[in-house]
């Protein structure tokens, strides 16, 4: 299990423990799944995020059974999600995307950084959260060929990408320009990693809106990326298993 799942299970179950814990119940027969997951509209919006919250939950009740802890597992009905899936750019909104950043942001160094970082997740796939955290010697040069070679943080999975070089050198410029010694977008390097993505988060659908996609979402540049190596191993003919297992589908 990777460190990123495990937080999952400590920050949901922590709310378990303290929903319970407010209302003085403390023994496994106690538990109300009715009440405890009547709150969670507010506490996570995207039914997607309701869905996966359950699963984890299900599967820590279905090991207090197995260690005898409770003398069943309580039964929830299945969370319908509602939430539209994203969907990948067309090459004509990805370029309209990218014209937009010069035009609103005259200033050169915002201007290199939103910019690299529209390209990274484009041709790399990495989530908004492993793109912002990506590190200084995770961009890597071998001869002609730049290469992003990192973990995914929600699921430890290994990725070593090839990225074009007119990629790699804006991502280089925007690193010269960042603030942090070991990071090429988090300027802090300090803090929560979660607040610096939110930032980016707000910047990129700005950008979204200025190119005339007002529902447009930072994950759609890595839609276009897996669409994008689809369509290269189909041609090929080769296997798409490789490509599946790339991507999580908990973002």
């Amino acid at each position: 299990m990777s460190a990123g799942v495990l937080k999952k299970y400590e920050r949901e179950l922590g709310r378990f423990d303290e929903f319970m814990a407010k209302r003085s119940k403390f023994l496994p027969h106690e538990i109300d799944l009715t009440v405890f997951r009547a709150g969670w509209e507010q506490e996570y919006p995207s039914s997607t995020t309701r869905g996966k919250v359950q699963e984890r939950l299900k599967a820590f009740l279905k090991y207090c059974y197995n260690a005898r802890l409770i003398d069943r597992v309580p039964q929830m009905g299945a969370i319908k999600v509602t939430s539209a899936p994203t969907l990948p750019l067309t090459a004509e909104q990805y370029t309209k995307l990218l014209s937009v950043v010069p035009t609103d942001f005259p200033e050169n160094k915002k201007k290199t950084r939103i910019r690299a970082l529209i390209q990274l997740m484009r041709h790399t796939g990495l989530s908004i959260m492993d793109a912002v955290t990506l590190e200084r010697s995770e961009l890597e040069k071998d001869g002609s060929l730049y290469r992003v070679t990192t973990s995914r943080q929600k699921t430890g999975t290994h990725v070593s990408v090839p990225i074009p070089p007119g990629v790699a050198n804006e991502v280089s410029a925007a690193m010269k320009l960042n603030a942090s010694k070991h990071y090429i977008f988090w300027n802090t390097g300090t803090g929560k990693p979660q607040t610096a993505v939110t930032h980016w988060q707000h910047d990129l659908r700005q950008r979204f809106r200025a190119a005339g996609m007002p529902d447009g979402h930072p994950h759609q540049l890595r839609d276009t990326f897996a669409v994008g190596l689809l369509e290269k191993r189909c041609a090929a003919g080769g296997s798409q298993q490789a490509t599946r297992s790339y991507f999580d589908q908990d973002d």
